[in-house]
């Protein structure tokens, strides 16, 4: 356990940020600028492609890529956020798995309130199924916001009729607009980055007024998940979200989903951002990359979409 450096990163994440509400864009940039200092890692090569009719960001290793490719969901309260912020983890899955990834660039509120997100994941996923995919080569991951949308592409795809990826990792998932999980309130001294205020006032811009107790927008309270691919839950101890990942874990197991619930101490909201900083994240990535590796690691055949480039 590097106490330190869990220290070190909580001390940073707790420096002063300008008080009073600040705009949406202002949030966009201060969210750049803070995933802008994460370590993204060699070896990996990437490129601007075209997934359902949105940008994706395409990562792969330098060498042949194995036969899985990974469907990553970027975090950011479904208001902010890129697959460029969410490039060091979907980095480090590809440096780690050997597997191709798509980061997809979602639509954001509030110009694209819900359920534009899922429409967005949804439409990937279907692309790379078209494509020749076989599902059982696909996994979906995601943080925060993205977490959630593995959660939440996975009941789409269930209610339009499409075959469920082999897997889902989800980093710290935002999955309950209900915020009625204790933690937002015991774990309210101890997380670094995030308060009920916060994340309600970002709630409600993706909301735009739909009720948050339905699946698509609260599956950790509402959502049936019988049928569901394995899932891996990662999550600190330092979240007022830590619920979402608790309960979420309790009705996969109620269901009969083979679920993975990795808690660790005492540390913050997808910590796993901080590898090559933080030993618990670099950890935390094996795990994630062993997961991968055990359900997708002989499946399918590397399947590439046809794609078009597209200019950023």
């Amino acid at each position: 356990m590097s106490r330190e450096q869990r220290a070190e990163v909580d001390a940073m994440l707790r420096r002063p940020r300008p008080e009073g509400p600040r705009t949406v864009e202002d949030l966009r940039a201060g969210f750049r600028a803070l995933m802008a200092q994460m370590i993204v890692p060699g070896g990996v090569r990437t490129a601007w492609t075209e997934l359902g009719g949105r940008p994706a960001l395409r990562a792969e290793p330098d060498g042949e890529a194995g036969a899985g490719t990974i469907l990553y969901f970027h975090g950011g309260a479904w208001v902010f956020g890129s697959p460029e912020t969410a490039l060091s983890l979907t980095g480090h899955l590809v440096a780690k798995t050997g597997f191709q990834a798509y980061s997809v660039d979602y639509r954001l509120a509030p110009e694209h309130p819900f359920p534009a997100a899922i429409e967005d994941t949804l439409s990937a996923y279907r692309a790379l199924l078209d494509g020749g995919a076989d599902p059982s080569s696909i996994a979906f991951a995601g943080d925060s916001a993205g977490g959630g949308l593995t959660v939440t592409t996975c009941l789409a795809a269930r209610a339009a009729g499409l075959p469920l990826p082999a897997a889902i990792v989800a980093f710290s998932p935002g999955l309950d607009a209900t915020r009625t999980g204790e933690s937002m309130e015991t774990r309210a001294d101890a997380d670094p980055i995030f308060t009920r205020e916060a994340v309600e006032r970002t709630g409600a811009l993706y909301l735009a007024g739909a009720d948050p107790r339905q699946p698509l927008l609260s599956p950790a309270v509402c959502a049936d998940l019988t049928g569901f691919p394995p899932m891996l839950i990662q999550v600190g101890t330092n979240e007022i979200l830590l619920d979402d990942s608790t309960r979420l874990a309790a009705r996969a197991r109620a269901a009969g989903v083979d679920v993975v619930l990795d808690v660790t101490a005492d540390v913050p909201h997808v910590f796993q951002s901080f590898a090559g900083v933080l030993d618990e994240a670099d950890e935390a990535l094996e795990r994630a990359a062993l997961f991968l590796g055990q359900r997708i690691g002989g499946a399918g055949d590397g399947h590439r979409v046809p794609e078009r480039k597209v200019r950023r």
